[in-house]
């Protein structure tokens, strides 16, 4: 018997249909995968099983019989758990409190807590479950979802993207656990655009390209190129990455020590290093080791620093706020879209003006013809699929409101962009499309820093990587001189005083 069956299930919404007549089957114990590019309409159906969306028409069934989902805790008392792309947690509670919110109240907080503590060490995911959601990075708050899911015993458990922001030890030990649901007749609809991850660990795959199936196969028989071929159409473009000639220093951090903002948290430590012109430098680590706080120093969020220990073309900058950083060229996207990178409820017009000026006269009158071209403009160039300028940031899926976002970073033409996790969350033919940009920035002569978890992606677009872990950030070293297996280990903080004294001799 099926656990799970969709039938012609469609969903129409003002400005695109996001399904149209959808047949899924999913057996008892199957991980199943569902790939489709930025849009194709999958968080829409996963939403839909989950009684998040009611869709227009079509039927679903479950072991057997028709039911009709009507909001979330129905899907739950069926036995369907999911993670979201996008969290749905409480910034000023614990983890905790988070998770007991969707729990039988016969449970106590103090319960939940120790069940926090079990689930997450059989599973290898490092939850605190006392720590407050307002200081836990994106991979953190990424862990207690998963972990909030997995305390409900699921009989379906749909996951989102969810190995975006883990290391690729969070990754082998989160598929240890899924393959053991599987075994123990949990089904798993697994939406990724990892594909090496769908062929490494799913039974199927159903493969969506705008809001229609075009495809169901065995991800075991197939190839990265013929995956690709069936979401895109095409195979990604391959990257061009020449040898890099860094011209001046552009930034500078000098001996920079900062103390956490909060209990939680890391200290920065001496954090040292340089980026030049025409180069990229990738930072490597597991989240939680003070990428949150270094992003927030050199953006200009946290203006705490001597002005001495952060330098932008030798200029001391370290108290400057973000908006006068902007003015000197330093530019930043931030890891979260939404709330940070882009505000949820205004337009792809309106959310220009959150770092460009061009529409603003000089006596503060804001035209709405400028900001809606620029958002033509980035919406073109940048392929995001979009209602047009007038469209709200939250109504893009994740992968195109990252298109826009960094899309409008570059197209400011900065000295100095600051990226954190540039491709998160984004299908195999935007991260090209990204990178390919991040790439083609920097042989303009532009200086970057990419902060990212994804190990692959540094390694395709780094000229040198260093990592950061405990607060203190390694000695740089060119990415084609590094290992795997070496960056894994220095994630640990386990780099050598030999790499030390090689990087202060260069």
């Amino acid at each position: 018997m099926l656990r799970l069956e969709l039938i012609d299930i469609s969903k129409q919404y003002p400005a695109v249909k996001a399904n149209d007549r959808i047949r899924l089957r999913v057996e008892p114990g199957e991980i199943h995968a569902v790939l489709g590019e930025n849009g194709a309409g999958k968080s829409t159906l996963m939403k839909i099983i989950y009684g998040a969306v009611r869709p227009d028409e079509g039927e679903m069934t479950w072991d057997g019989r028709q039911v009709e989902i009507c909001n979330p805790q129905e899907a739950r008392a069926l036995g369907i758990a999911m993670v979201f792309q996008h969290f749905s947690l409480f910034d000023t509670l614990t983890a905790a409190e988070n998770v007991w919110l969707g729990l039988d109240k016969a449970w106590s907080l103090a319960d939940v807590t120790k069940r926090i503590v079990e689930v997450a060490g059989v599973y290898g995911l490092d939850v605190d479950p006392l720590r407050p959601v307002h200081t836990l990075s994106v991979g953190e708050r990424q862990r207690v979802e998963i972990v909030r899911a997995l305390l409900t015993k699921p009989r379906l458990l749909i996951l989102d993207e969810p190995t975006s922001v883990l290391t690729p030890q969070a990754v082998q030990a989160l598929f240890v656990t899924l393959r053991k649901l599987a075994d123990e007749g949990c089904s798993i609809l697994y939406i990724s655009h990892k594909l090496d991850e769908i062929r490494a660990l799913c039974h199927k795959c159903t493969v969506m390209r705008g809001g229609k199936v075009t495809g169901e196969v065995d991800p075991r028989q197939e190839t990265n190129a013929s995956l690709s071929r069936l979401m895109i159409g095409a195979e990604p473009p391959q990257l061009d990455h020449a040898t890099a000639t860094p011209g001046e220093q552009v930034l500078a951090v000098d001996q920079l020590s900062l103390a956490r903002t909060g209990a939680f948290g890391a200290d920065l430590d001496a954090v040292s290093f340089e980026v030049r012109q025409g180069e990229i430098l990738g930072v490597a680590g597991v989240s939680g080791n003070g990428q949150q706080e270094l992003m927030a120093a050199l953006s200009g969020e946290d203006e705490r620093a001597p002005p001495a220990a952060i330098r932008l073309f030798g200029k001391p900058i370290g108290s400057h706020s973000p908006r006068r950083r902007r003015h000197e060229g330093l530019h930043f996207v931030p890891e979260e879209r939404l709330g940070r990178g882009a505000v949820p409820s205004i337009s792809l017009a309106q959310n220009t003006l959150l770092t460009r000026t061009e529409a603003v006269t000089r006596f503060g009158w804001i035209s709405t013809r400028r900001t809606a071209a620029l958002a033509r403009h980035l919406i073109a160039d940048y392929n995001v699929k979009a209602g047009g300028p007038d469209a709200t940031a939250k109504s893009l899926s994740g992968g195109n409101l990252q298109k826009f976002i960094v899309g409008r970073e570059i197209d400011a033409h900065p000295k100095l962009l600051i990226v954190s996790q540039p491709t998160w969350g984004v299908d195999v033919g935007a991260a090209a499309q990204i990178r390919g940009a991040l790439l083609a920035l920097r042989d303009a002569g532009c200086a970057l820093l990419v902060v990212s978890e994804d190990l692959d992606e540094l390694f395709e677009i780094s000229d040198r990587l260093v990592v950061i872990a405990r607060g203190r950030v390694s000695p740089s070293i060119p990415a084609a001189q590094a290992t795997r297996e070496q960056i894994g280990q220095w994630m640990s903080g386990l780099w050598t005083e030999e790499a030390e004294v090689r990087h202060a001799a260069a």
